[in-house]
């Protein structure tokens, strides 16, 4: 296992993911969750504090997409090494003239989740999910699980399963 945590099934611990993210992680393979101090849940605390290298995490950026006059939103994958190219890569991809990150009170009412713990798992339908190619390629990632009392452990290859999800080169 990754880091100094007590991994488990998520399906024996449902009471540690948020309820969107506990209601689709059955159709995720290999998925462990894990308790954490919620105060500790944003990722330099948390790999530092758990043994976590920061390549095996990754983090889930809720970007806001604008067109016309029309909102749109995508959650972007990156490893906690690199940063998402919002501005380039993700703009071009979505087809938008604005990219921004989202709003956190927009995310969070979005998706249901607890700012600091937003996860691709379980996102609205028809949102799409950016995958790095980075993330898709490790062998195992840490990701949130919707609240900022545990975390998430995966194949990085079952977040490129999720509805929505396209792996492309995002990181700079």
């Amino acid at each position: 296992m990754v880091g100094t945590l007590d991994w488990g099934p998520v399906n024996e611990r449902s009471g540690l993911l948020a309820d969107p993210v506990a209601a689709a992680t059955g159709g995720v393979p290999g998925a462990q969750a894990a308790e954490i101090d919620p105060d500790l849940a944003d990722t330099a605390a948390f790999c530092e504090r758990y043994g976590v290298p920061l390549d095996v995490s990754a983090n889930c950026v809720v970007v806001a997409a604008k067109r016309g006059g029309e909102v749109s939103y995508a959650a972007c994958m990156v490893l906690a090494t690199g940063r998402a190219d919002v501005n380039g890569v993700v703009r071009k991809h979505l087809g938008a003239r604005k990219v921004s990150f989202a709003p956190m009170a927009d995310a969070t009412s979005l998706t249901g989740m607890e700012y600091g713990g937003i996860t691709p798992v379980g996102l609205p339908a028809g949102w799409p999910i950016l995958v790095d190619e980075a993330v898709a390629a490790a062998p195992q990632v840490v990701i949130g699980s919707g609240l900022r009392k545990s975390k998430i452990l995966l194949p990085g290859k079952a977040l490129t399963g999720l509805p929505g999800a396209e792996v492309i080169a995002l990181a700079r």
